[in-house]
């Protein structure tokens, strides 16, 4: 019988330090996740290319703020008071952009740029105490800011503009200060993390379960639409935590400092945000297809639905690729067939739940079998 556990993660240099994701942290994304749960709400009520625009414009902005944040707590652990005083000021800066979200677009948008302002205040004092190299990425994140603010006193296709700026700020930062060789990431820490934000994350898919049922009569059809969303969130969590994120953990471990940073970088931050955006437009489509399971779906919900899997999918392969625990073929085509279920939620709202659910579980098990195969030489049984 051949072996297939995993060789033990390296360990860790000597005089190391390594930081566990701690309370405060965890408490943090509550706020976060709220603020997600905010823009879930944005996507239902404006079930559009032009909610989803607005939905992107304010999740990038928002999610290069968090990373930074991930990125502070990675090297600074929140072990003084005052460390934990200034977090909790940004916890106070992201609780205002979640309040001011749904109406970011009109009279709201002042009030979330002045939340985004005491964000970025609270996480440069705080980082600028163990690494001054935050110091050169401080006017990039202070005028995307003032960008957001001048955009909340106009109104039209200004307003998108400037969203848009803020928005390309930070995605241009990188190549700009590039990340290598100024920060050390410890990876147990950073994959924990992001770990525990998917899976609050996917919990906002369960909230939109809840959501959908609420007002339905409770019978037999309830119950199993509901179940048959649960086993879809189910199904997403699968491909996310067995045996990838201790993988990602030991590939991390294994690379230089330089490199360790680039690909937290780019499989961390720029991967992931397919994949987070992809759960919330899922969830979305969730909230509307419990409801209605045994009824044909507008195109809006259908397409949210299965594109929502897509683009997580989508998301899920560059970050498998980035941090080198491919392969992800199978993913990738099951992202394709994924959008393949569209006509069944035109049909019965139903039938697209358990297509998908049976399309990520058949892809599921296709890399059980080829894991299988590579770690069993012909000839030997498992």
């Amino acid at each position: 019988m051949s072996s297939s556990f995993s060789p033990p993660p390296p360990a860790p240099s000597p005089g190391e330090e390594i930081y566990r994701v701690t309370t405060l942290e965890l408490f943090f994304d509550l706020v976060f996740v709220f603020a997600v749960t905010q823009l879930t709400g944005v996507l239902v009520k404006e079930l559009s290319l032009l909610g989803l625009f607005q939905v992107v414009l304010m999740f990038g902005v928002l999610w290069w703020m968090y990373s930074g944040y991930a990125w502070l707590t990675n090297m600074l652990a929140p072990s003084s008071a005052r460390r934990r005083l200034l977090i909790l000021i940004g916890m106070g800066g992201f609780f205002m952009v979640a309040l001011a979200t749904p109406t970011a677009f009109k009279d709201g948008g002042v009030v979330w740029g002045l939340g985004y302002l005491v964000l970025v205040l609270a996480h440069v004092a705080l980082f600028a105490q163990g690494n001054p190299n935050i110091l050169r990425v401080v006017p990039a994140n202070l005028l995307a800011a003032a960008l957001i603010i001048v955009a909340g006193l106009l109104d039209g296709v200004m307003v998108y503009v400037l969203w848009t700026i803020a928005l390309i700020v930070p995605i241009v930062q990188p190549y700009i200060v590039a990340p290598g060789g100024r920060f050390i990431i410890q990876a147990a820490h950073i994959v924990e993390r992001h770990g525990l934000l998917v899976i609050v994350t996917l919990g906002e898919s369960i909230i939109a379960i809840g959501i959908g049922a609420e007002g339905a009569e409770l019978d037999a059809d309830l119950v199993v639409a509901a179940l048959l969303g649960l086993a879809l969130a189910a199904a997403i969590w699968w491909t996310y935590f067995v045996s990838d994120d201790e993988r990602a953990e030991e590939s991390l471990a294994a690379a230089d400092d330089p490199s360790r940073a680039q690909m937290t970088m780019f499989g961390y931050f720029y991967a992931h945000i397919p994949v987070i955006i992809g759960v919330i437009v899922m969830a979305a489509g969730l909230k509307k297809a419990v409801g209605h399971a045994w009824e044909d779906l507008a195109t809006g919900p259908a397409v949210a639905l299965a594109g929502g899997v897509a683009l997580y999918l989508a998301g899920d392969v560059l970050y498998r690729r980035i941090v080198r625990i491919g392969p992800s073929r199978i993913r990738l085509a099951t992202a394709v067939v994924s959008l393949a279920t569209i006509p069944l939620g035109l049909w019965v709202a139903a039938a697209e739940l358990a297509a998908l659910i049976l399309v990520v579980t058949v892809a599921l098990l296709l890399e059980y079998r080829a894991r299988t195969a590579v770690a069993t030489p012909a000839g030997e049984s498992i």
